[in-house]
C-alpha cells in the first residue's frame, strides 16, 4: 500500500506541477499530491469487482451459478472432451464453494452439479461403458463391489434417457437430501440414487488419479 501511495504521489505531483497548478508552492503541491494518491489507493482496495462473466467453450455458454437442493452453487470450471477429429461434450462442475484441488472437491460434502452439454449423438451403452471403465480405473475391486448395485441403477437411468443428441443438456446433481438425480433438458429421469459415496465415485471418473481426460480434469478444477 505505501509503495503504491508513493508511486501515485510522484505521478500526481508531476501532473500538478506541469499542467494544472503551476502556481502552487512545492510544499502545498506535495500535500495535495499525497492526499489524492491516498484517496486513489483506498478506492482501489475497496473497489467492488464486476460480476463474473459466464464461461463459453466450443460455442456452449455456461451459467455462472446453479441451484441444487436449495443451495446456490458456483461454476467451478468447464472443459471440452474431444476425441480424434470429434467433439463429444462440454462438461461443467458447480460447487457450493470453488476449489482448485480434486481431493478438496471429492472430500467436501454438500450439493454439487456435473453438467454435460452434448456435442454429438451418443448412445447410452457407450456412456455406461465409459463411466464403468472410469470407475474401475479409480477404485479398488472392493469399492466397485460396494458400488455395483447403484452403478446398475445409474445405467438404467441412462437407458431411460435414450440417445443423447447434439444440444442436449444432462445434469447429474447431488444433494444430501435426495442423493444423485439425473435430468436431461430439465426433466429428471429414474429414481434418485442414494449415497454421497456414489456421487464421489462418479466425480472420480473426471477428477480421480486416472481421469477420463487430463484436460477435462484441469478445466473442471478451473485450470
Amino acid at each position: 500500500m505505501l509503495s503504491r501511495i508513493r508511486s501515485a504521489r510522484l505521478r500526481v505531483d508531476t501532473l500538478l506541477r506541469s499542467r494544472f497548478c503551476p502556481g502552487l508552492r512545492p510544499g502545498r503541491r506535495l500535500r495535495l499530491a499525497v492526499m489524492l494518491a491516498a484517496l486513489g489507493a483506498v478506492a482501489a482496495v475497496h473497489a467492488v469487482p464486476g460480476p463474473a462473466r459466464a464461461v463459453e467453450i466450443a460455442g456452449v455458454r455456461f451459467d455462472d451459478a446453479a441451484r441444487v437442493g436449495g443451495k446456490e452453487l458456483q461454476l467451478n470450471g468447464a472443459a471440452l472432451r474431444a476425441g480424434f477429429l470429434t467433439k463429444g461434450y462440454v462438461a461443467a462442475l458447480y460447487l457450493e464453494e470453488k476449489a482448485r484441488n480434486a481431493a478438496v472437491v471429492l472430500g467436501t460434502p454438500g450439493a454439487k452439479r456435473l453438467q454435460l452439454r452434448i456435442l454429438r449423438e451418443t448412445e447410452p451403452p457407450a456412456v455406461v461403458r465409459a463411466i464403468r471403465q472410469g470407475m474401475r480405473d479409480n477404485h479398488s475391486e472392493a469399492q466397485m463391489q460396494a458400488l455395483a448395485t447403484r452403478l446398475e441403477q445409474f445405467g438404467r437411468v441412462l437407458g431411460e434417457i435414450g440417445t443423447a443428441h447434439k444440444g442436449d443438456v444432462i445434469n447429474v446433481d447431488f444433494s444430501p437430501q435426495t442423493g444423485t438425480v439425473v435430468a436431461i433438458n430439465g426433466t429428471p429421469r429414474g429414481r434418485p440414487i442414494p449415497g454421497e459415496d456414489f456421487y464421489q465415485a462418479l466425480l472420480r471418473v473426471f477428477l480421480g488419479e486416472r481421469p477420463v481426460d487430463a484436460g477435462v480434469k484441469r478445466g473442471l478444477l478451473g485450470g
